[in-house]
């Protein structure tokens, strides 16, 4: 699709927009597994369509066995995420068992991508309970009770260390100051458990509070969890930003996906210091890999995140433009979203609307 690579990256900045020049840009690209490749072929279609000036560099991640006998990334998918500094993902399957790793948690840790970031936003067509859905959950990504950090102190006691440092804490809280101020939103909401957990959501807490000086333009509030969980259902709009600790997030995340349709309909991205990767996070449905059956709508949205993000807007509006059209007027739609129509009808007909 793309002609020659060309590319000059300057720094990142705090709100994780890179600073692209103009040209081609090589963008790493991970299938995944089940309906990854099905839906990752539908967005390639659409962005050739859509003339997105993006070389794609397709690499696979199927874990592979190290020398410590653990299963990891493959070098080749690092080596090029390295290069690139972008990258677009499907759906990993991780398998159960002793020395695997989930491959997600091992690409955020690997590149440091410090900041997950996936907006809710109601969708004209697509029925829920909620109309009036906007929220941005933004969810520290590298440590909390993800870090791994478990061990059996004897039999039948285990015991699984939550790890929060101010280094993290102060980055994740700037970052999600600097994307409210950037994107025009008004307030940013800490979500903590610091009345239980004193220290560790204390000292995100501290953090949060500190880099809410520095920005008076932006309302600062703090929330218990339970508090946000039972008040998001009850009225979304009394919220706009949400920054929280790693498991938090990740449950406040899925929840206000519920709100508006599902993981199906919702996109996400990573963002680190040095480098973005863009992701579906749904399941992989393996009982309808291959049947053409797939929905690709939160891959091709995490694939316009990423197109604002190398600052191409105009590719990223007109593409964004075309699903949201397909979605309102509800003729051609997959089956999960309550239509009879293939992966490949519906990618069609998003290709048919692209102005």
């Amino acid at each position: 699709m793309a002609a020659r690579f060309i590319r000059k990256i300057a720094p990142t900045t705090r709100s994780g927009v890179a600073q692209y020049s103009t040209g081609v840009r090589r963008v790493t690209l991970i299938p995944g597994h089940g309906i990854g490749p099905e839906i990752t072929v539908a967005v390639q279609k659409i962005f050739e369509a859509a003339k997105v000036p993006i070389e794609w560099d397709e690499v696979d991640v199927t874990a592979v066995r190290g020398p410590d006998g653990k299963f990891g990334i493959p070098q080749k998918a690092i080596d090029s995420v390295n290069a690139n500094k972008i990258g677009l993902k499907g759906p990993l399957m991780t398998p159960v068992g002793k020395g695997y790793r989930s491959l997600n948690l091992a690409l955020r840790k690997e590149f440091d991508l410090y900041a997950n970031v996936r907006p809710c936003k109601s969708l004209e067509g697509i029925k829920t309970l909620y109309d009036n859905v906007d929220v941005v959950t933004i969810r520290e990504n590298t440590e909390g009770e993800y870090s791994g950090i478990e061990h059996e102190i004897v039999d039948g006691v285990v015991q699984s260390i939550k790890l929060i440092t101010e280094e993290a804490s102060k980055r994740v809280a700037e970052f999600a100051f600097q994307f409210a101020r950037d994107n025009k939103r008004k307030k940013v909401t800490a979500v903590h458990k610091a009345n239980i957990m004193r220290m560790s959501d204390g000292l995100f807490l501290r953090c949060c509070r500190e880099l809410a000086t520095k920005y008076p333009d932006i309302r600062f509030e703090e929330r218990y969890l339970d508090t946000v969980c039972l008040n998001m259902v009850q009225d979304p709009s009394k919220f706009d930003v949400l920054v929280m600790p790693n498991l938090y997030g990740d449950i406040m995340s899925d929840m206000c996906s519920g709100l508006v349709g599902g993981l199906g309909l919702t996109p996400s991205g990573n963002i680190g210091k040095n480098g973005a990767l863009f992701e579906s996070v749904h399941g992989t449905a393996p009982s309808i890999a291959g049947q053409d059956k797939a929905n690709p709508t939160a891959l091709l949205l995490s694939g316009v995140m990423m197109l604002r993000h190398l600052q191409l807007p105009q590719h990223a509006n007109a593409i964004e433009t075309a699903c949201f059209t397909v979605l309102r007027e509800g003729k051609v739609l997959t089956e999960d979203l309550g239509g009879n129509s293939t992966c490949s009808e519906y990618t069609a007909e998003i290709i048919r609307n692209l102005q």
